[in-house]
C-alpha cells in the first residue's frame, strides 16, 4: 500500500467514481490509476467498489471505512510535509484564502504585501465567497483560512480567531432627504426606506433582520449584492439608503453622507478561521498576525497544536486597529 494507490482511492471517490475525471485530477493516466486501484483491492482482499461492466457503481461497506481512513492518512501525511517545511524555513509555497469582498478589498491587501514582502515565492489565491460558502470551502480542504465576519456568533468550521469589530453604516447620497437632517437615522426612519445591503440581509435570521424585528419593524430591503462596493454605486444612482461595513468607505467616497447605524444594529467580529488538526504554514500564522497584533503568535501556534485552550483578547475595534497598523 502506498500514499499514491491511496490518493488516487481519494481522487475516485470525489470524483463520483468517475475514473476519467478522477485520472485528470490526480494527472494520471486512466489505465494507471485502474491498475493502482486493483492493486491496492488485492493487498487488502477485499473490492473497494461495486463494478459494473467497467465502470465503478457503488461504494461497498468495507471501501466506506477505507476511504475515511485513508483521508486521515493522507492528511497527517501533508502535515509531516508541512511540519518539515517550516522546520527547514522553506520560503516558498501558496497560501489559499477563502474571504468575502469586503475583506478582500478593503482589509486583507496590507496584510498580504506584508506576506508577500517577508515571503516573496508564496503565491497567495484568494477564493472569494459568502460567508457560509467560505467555511465549506476552508472544511473541504480547498482552503488554508477563512476570512469572514459574524455579529457576535463564534463560527463553529474551525478554530475562530477574533481580528477586530466594526460597524455598519448608514450611507446615502449627499442631496438625499437623510442627510438634509443633520442627524443620524433611527430604526424608523430607515423602515420607510428601500434599502441596500448585503445578500445575506434578506435571510430570516440575519442581524439586519433580527435588529428591525427587535424594535417591531420590518427593513424594506430592495436591492442586495455580495459586493460593497456595488452597493455603493446603486447608492449613487438614487436606489435607495446603504447599510454596509465601515471599511468600506474611504477617502474616495467624498461624494457620499455616512452615519454609524443605529444601536440596535448590531456590531459585527471579523475571524480568521483556521482548520482544525491541520499544520499550517508559518507564513499563514504570519498573515494572521498581520490581521490581528494583538494576538501573541506563541499562543496562536500553541492553541493550533493543541497545547492551549483558546483565550483571545477582546478584539479592537476597526478604527482602532488602523490606527495602530499605521502608527
Amino acid at each position: 500500500m502506498t500514499l499514491t494507490q491511496l490518493r488516487y482511492l481519494i481522487a475516485i471517490a470525489d470524483a463520483d467514481l468517475n475514473i476519467t475525471l478522477a485520472a485528470t485530477r490526480v494527472h494520471a493516466t486512466q489505465p494507471g490509476l485502474s491498475k493502482q486501484l486493483k492493486q491496492l483491492e488485492d493487498e487488502l482482499g477485499f473490492l473497494l467498489f461495486v463494478r459494473k461492466g467497467r465502470s465503478l457503481e457503488t461504494v461497498t461497506p468495507a471501501g466506506a471505512v477505507v476511504i475515511e481512513r485513508a483521508r486521515a492518512v493522507l492528511a497527517e501525511a501533508n502535515n509531516i510535509r508541512t511540519y518539515a517545511a517550516n522546520q527547514r524555513r522553506e520560503s516558498q509555497g501558496q497560501l489559499i484564502l477563502a474571504t468575502t469582498h469586503t475583506q478582500a478589498r478593503f482589509v486583507l491587501p496590507p496584510a498580504i504585501a506584508r506576506i508577500k514582502q517577508a515571503y516573496p515565492q508564496v503565491s497567495v489565491h484568494l477564493q472569494q465567497a459568502a460567508e457560509s460558502a467560505a467555511l465549506d470551502l476552508l472544511g473541504e480542504g480547498d482552503a488554508d483560512i477563512a476570512v469572514i465576519s459574524t455579529a457576535g456568533d463564534t463560527p463553529q468550521a474551525g478554530i475562530a480567531v477574533p481580528l477586530y469589530r466594526w460597524r455598519r453604516l448608514v450611507v446615502v447620497q449627499r442631496e438625499h432627504p437623510l442627510a438634509q437632517t443633520g442627524q443620524p437615522p433611527r430604526m424608523a426612519e430607515l423602515a420607510q426606506q428601500p434599502l441596500i445591503s448585503y445578500e445575506s440581509s434578506t435571510r430570516p435570521g440575519s442581524s439586519l433582520q433580527r435588529a428591525f424585528a427587535r424594535v417591531g419593524l420590518e427593513p424594506n430591503i430592495a436591492l442586495t449584492a455580495l459586493d460593497a462596493d456595488l452597493i455603493k454605486t446603486y447608492v449613487r444612482a438614487g436606489l435607495g439608503v446603504g447599510l454596509l461595513a465601515e471599511m468600506a468607505i474611504g477617502a474616495g467616497d467624498a461624494d457620499l453622507r455616512a452615519w454609524p447605524a443605529p444601536a440596535e444594529v448590531d456590531e459585527c467580529i471579523a475571524w480568521a478561521v483556521l482548520p482544525r488538526e491541520r499544520v499550517l504554514r508559518d507564513y499563514a500564522l504570519e498573515l494572521v498576525q498581520a490581521l490581528a497584533p494583538q494576538i501573541d503568535r506563541r499562543d496562536l501556534r500553541r492553541v493550533l497544536d493543541g497545547n492551549q485552550e483558546a483565550s483571545w483578547p477582546v478584539p479592537p475595534t476597526w478604527e482602532s486597529l488602523t490606527q495602530t497598523i499605521t502608527s
